[in-house]
C-alpha cells in the first residue's frame, strides 16, 4: 500500500536503549505501520538494540534522552517535528513522556501510550492517552484524565513461524532436553514475574510425569539470574532447570513446551499470553491484573492463584495431565483470540484510525469526537 494524502503522519519516541516489553511493542507497531504505507518515523537512542531492530523503511532520528532536564533531546525532538510534520507525536514510557512538551490546539497531538498503572505526574501534560488493557483505561479516567481523551487499544504479537519436528528435536538436543516434558517460563527475571512462586511450584510437581522427566526451562535474563539459580539448589531441582538466557525470537521455545506458564504477581498485560496463544502451546497464568483481562479460565487457558506456590502448582499438574482433546480445545481458543482481537492488521487499523480522529480534532476538521 503506498502512502495517501490522508493518511494520518505518526511520529514514535522511546527513551532507553535495551529490549523490554513496551520496547518490543514500539518496535513492532512502527515497522508495521510501515508496512501498512502509513507515513511513520521514530525517535530512538542512538546505537541501542532498539534502533538497530526498527525497520530502514522508517525514518529515524535519534536523541539521548537522559531525562525531564535533557534540552539538548527536547531541541532534537523539536527539530525531528519540524522536518517531519507528524500529526501525532506518540510517547512511549515516562522518560520520552516527560521530555516531550507540546502546545495544546494545534498539531501535533501529544499522544502518550502507558503500558501499566503509572504514577500520572509524568504524563498529565500530554493531549491524549491510549492504555493497552480496559484497566488501565479505567484507571486513566478514575484519576482525572478527560475521558473524551483516553483510549484503549491492545497489543499484538507478530505471527511466528512454525518450526518442523526436525528443527525442535535439533533444539531439545541443544537443551538437552529429549524425552522430557517442558514446562516453560519466559520473560524478564524481575520479581513482578513471580519466579519464585514458579520454582516453588516446580519443587512440588514429581520429578517424572506420565513415564517422562519433568523438567523446567527459563528464557529470559535479569537481576534476579543468580538469585534465582540459588533457590533453585536450595529447592533440589536444579538438575532439572535449565536457564537459557535471553532470545530475540522466542517462538522455538513456546513451541519446544508442553505448558507455557505466567505465573507473574503483576503484569498490567501480558505480551507473553498472546505470544504464547500465537504460538499454539498451553497456557497457565495466575490471575493478575492483564492475564484476568484477556484469560477465560478452562476456555482459551487455566488460570491459577495469584502469589500461592502451592495453587499453582495444583493448576500446573491439571494442564500437564489433562487429555490431548482438552488441551486442543484451549489451544485453538487461545489462537483464535489472537487472530480476531490481537492482530497486527487490527491493531494497526485501531492506531491509523485514533490518529486521523485525533488529527482531525486538532485541526477542527473532523464531524465527530474522538473516541473512547
Amino acid at each position: 500500500m503506498n502512502e495517501t494524502a490522508a493518511a494520518p503522519r505518526s511520529l514514535h519516541i522511546i527513551g532507553g536503549k535495551g529490549l523490554g516489553g513496551a520496547e518490543r511493542f514500539f518496535i513492532r507497531l512502527v515497522n508495521a505501520l510501515a508496512r501498512a504505507g502509513q507515513p511513520v518515523a521514530a525517535i530512538t537512542v542512538a546505537d541501542g538494540e532498539i534502533a538497530r531492530a526498527v525497520d530502514p523503511a522508517v525514518r529515524q532520528y535519534h536523541a539521548p534522552m537522559l531525562g525531564v532536564w535533557d534540552i539538548y533531546s527536547r531541541w532534537k525532538i523539536n527539530r525531528a517535528i519540524a522536518d517531519f510534520r507528524p500529526d501525532v507525536v506518540q510517547t512511549y514510557m515516562g522518560r520520552a513522556t516527560r521530555i516531550v512538551h507540546l502546545p495544546r490546539d494545534r498539531s501535533p497531538v501529544h499522544l502518550a501510550r502507558l503500558g501499566g498503572y503509572y504514577k500520572l505526574k509524568g504524563y498529565r501534560h500530554a493531549h491524549a492517552w491510549v492504555g493497552n488493557t480496559r484497566g488501565i483505561h479505567d484507571y486513566l479516567t478514575a484519576h482525572g484524565l478527560p475521558a473524551d481523551r483516553v483510549h484503549h487499544i491492545g497489543n499484538f504479537v507478530d505471527r511466528p513461524q512454525r518450526l518442523d519436528s526436525a528443527a525442535l528435536d535439533a533444539l531439545r538436543t541443544q537443551l538437552g532436553l529429549t524425552g522430557c516434558r517442558i514446562l516453560l517460563g519466559l520473560g524478564r527475571l524481575h520479581p513482578n514475574k513471580g519466579w519464585a512462586d514458579l520454582l516453588h511450584a516446580f519443587a512440588q510437581l514429581p520429578d517424572t510425569l506420565h513415564g517422562a522427566p519433568l523438567h523446567l526451562l527459563m528464557v529470559g535474563d535479569g537481576p534476579l539470574r543468580k538469585e534465582l539459580e540459588a533457590l533453585s539448589s536450595q529447592l533440589g531441582i536444579a538438575s532439572r532447570v535449565h536457564w537459557a538466557g535471553w532470545k530475540t525470537d522466542p517462538a522455538p521455545y513456546y513451541q519446544l513446551a508442553d505448558v507455557f506458564v505466567c505465573a507473574s504477581v503483576h503484569e498490567p498485560l501480558g505480551n507473553v499470553i498472546l505470544e504464547a496463544w500465537a504460538n499454539r502451546v498451553r497456557l497457565v497464568s495466575t490471575r493478575a491484573q492483564g492475564p484476568l483481562e484477556l484469560m477465560t479460565d478452562d476456555v482459551n487457558g487455566l488460570l491459577a492463584p495469584l502469589s500461592d506456590a502451592t495453587g499453582l502448582a495444583g493448576v500446573l499438574h491439571t494442564a500437564l495431565a489433562m487429555d490431548d482433546a482438552h488441551a486442543s480445545r484451549l489451544i485453538e481458543a487461545g489462537y483464535q483470540e489472537v487472530e480476531r482481537h490481537y492482530s497486527e492488521a487490527a491493531i494497526v487499523s485501531a492506531y491509523t484510525a485514533l490518529y486521523a480522529e485525533l488529527r482531525d480534532q486538532s485541526t477542527g476538521s473532523g464531524a465527530g469526537r474522538c473516541r473512547k
